[in-house]
């Protein structure tokens, strides 16, 4: 065995026992800066929201094909999927200084003095990483990559979540559309009515105006909600990628199109697993690894330079020539970079320090986004059992208005104050179940989306 050889297979192993350790300081994660319950707990029972694919939440079809077109074809999500190999592409790069860089060359040179000579090497260099310099930044491009990953997930429960969100509202806002033209045809019946019992003298004015203010603002209604469901399709397309099937969208809100009991684990258990909580904890890893490396810039950087080849005096018989070899060590001292270097110690340890904070900041967001939506949750039902009981009641007191009328017994004012409590009483139901939807939906997302 040449020593070039013997050489070439001792340096590897060397470097590898003292790079081992790296000067970044040991990291640990502290105490959540939350409380450990969080104030509204849920107390459904079945699987915690933060485990539950995002199948076994959005059960309507129609609203689960619209959510994998927007998987394929959303354009943002495909920013951040390519944000993510572009870091990974990153961290190879720099995790290729872990190892040695080879080169080949070959060379020859004539003179008339003496006979032409032809060289042909393989040459290596690599920095002999003994004080963690290279391998703290490989770890902290190892942790960038991994919060690029994070942060791709949390794009994707993002994206899911503006998807239900966004075909839900259409079809609440299709039911909304459906019963204005309903309301409208109505009064536009019964204006025909009252106008003709106005030319026959039966009724007055007032009585006359009244249905018409009524039938007006129903117009109203019908076509702003038109205008409405137009921008939702729009927003539903946009989130999509693609133009959305008409099977697909909603003409009503489904009664059972999301998950009814969602139930939510301890403070540590959904915070820790949502995707922007654990990119943030990899950017401090990553700022942490950092502080390594430029303490590491405060020792001498050590360099090995090899080659092995053949020369020759002869192109032809190049690779049946002699056997050569170089080593060049070399030692890089930093001997007046000592303010530069305190400076970008003190500067990584600062951007340790806003990586902290960050993260922190991360924790008591999500945990107010999960508690909001649990104190929504907690009171949701005794809303729409009450909006409901509103509904029955103005719609037994229209009926009695409207018999009492017919009969001579009310004056018209008392229907029309009648007819407008109910239609805004159904207009409320519809928009109550749609906040409870849309509820769940957020406290889906607010937990991590299934996606850890």
């Amino acid at each position: 065995m040449t020593s070039s050889l013997k050489l070439g297979l001792m340096l590897p192993a060397t470097a590898l026992v003292l790079s081992a350790c790296t000067m970044a300081p040991k990291y640990e994660r502290g105490t959540l800066p939350v409380a450990d319950q969080f104030p509204t707990p849920a107390t459904a029972q079945g699987a915690s929201a933060e485990t539950l694919p995002w199948q076994k939440v959005f059960l309507d079809p129609r609203l689960q094909s619209v959510i994998y077109e927007a998987l394929v074809n959303n354009r943002d999500l495909r920013i951040a999927t390519l944000n993510a190999e572009r870091v990974r592409a990153q961290y190879s790069v720099q995790r290729a200084g872990l190892f040695p860089g080879v080169n080949g060359t070959v060379s020859g040179r004539q003179a008339k003095e003496t006979p032409d000579s032809y060289s042909a090497d393989v040459g290596a260099s690599w920095e002999l990483d003994l004080f963690g310099r290279v391998r703290s930044l490989s770890n902290a491009a190892l942790n960038t990559y991994f919060a690029s990953a994070e942060n791709q997930k949390a794009a994707k429960v993002s994206l899911i979540a503006s998807v239900a969100t966004a075909w839900l509202t259409l079809g609440a806002d299709q039911e909304q559309l459906r019963l204005s033209r309903e309301t409208l045809r109505l009064r536009e019946e019964s204006l025909s009515l009252t106008q003709k019992r106005f030319d026959l003298g039966a009724t007055d004015a007032l009585g006359l105006r009244q249905e018409q203010t009524l039938t007006e603002q129903a117009r109203a209604d019908v076509a702003q909600l038109e205008a409405l469901v137009q921008q939702d399709k729009n927003a539903l397309r946009l989130l999509v990628g693609v133009e959305v099937d008409a099977a697909n969208l909603p003409d009503a809100l489904p009664e059972n199109a999301v998950l009814s009991d969602l139930p939510v684990g301890l403070p540590s258990d959904v915070l820790l697993k949502r995707p922007d909580v654990v990119a943030a904890e990899f950017d401090l890893k990553a700022a942490n690894a950092n502080i390594g490396a430029a303490r590491a810039a405060f020792f001498p950087r050590i360099s090995l330079t090899g080659a092995v080849g053949k020369a020759s005096t002869d192109l032809n018989n190049l690779f049946d020539g002699a056997d050569t070899w170089s080593f060049a060590p070399s030692i890089s001292v930093p001997i007046f970079a000592g303010g530069a270097n305190v400076a970008g110690l003190e500067g990584s340890k600062k951007a340790r320090d806003i990586a902290l904070a960050t993260y922190e900041k991360s924790i008591q967001t999500a945990f107010r986004d999960v508690a909001d939506a649990l104190a929504v949750r907690s009171t949701i039902d005794t809303r729409l059992t009450a909006q409901t009981r509103v509904v029955e009641a103005a719609s037994e007191t229209e009926a009695l208005s409207r018999a009492r009328f017919d009969r001579g017994v009310d004056s018209r004012l008392t229907l029309t104050d009648a007819q407008r409590t109910l239609y805004g009483a159904q207009q409320g139901l519809i928009t109550t179940r749609l906040t409870r939807v849309l509820n769940l939906t957020r406290l889906y997302s607010a937990t991590g989306g299934g996606l850890q």
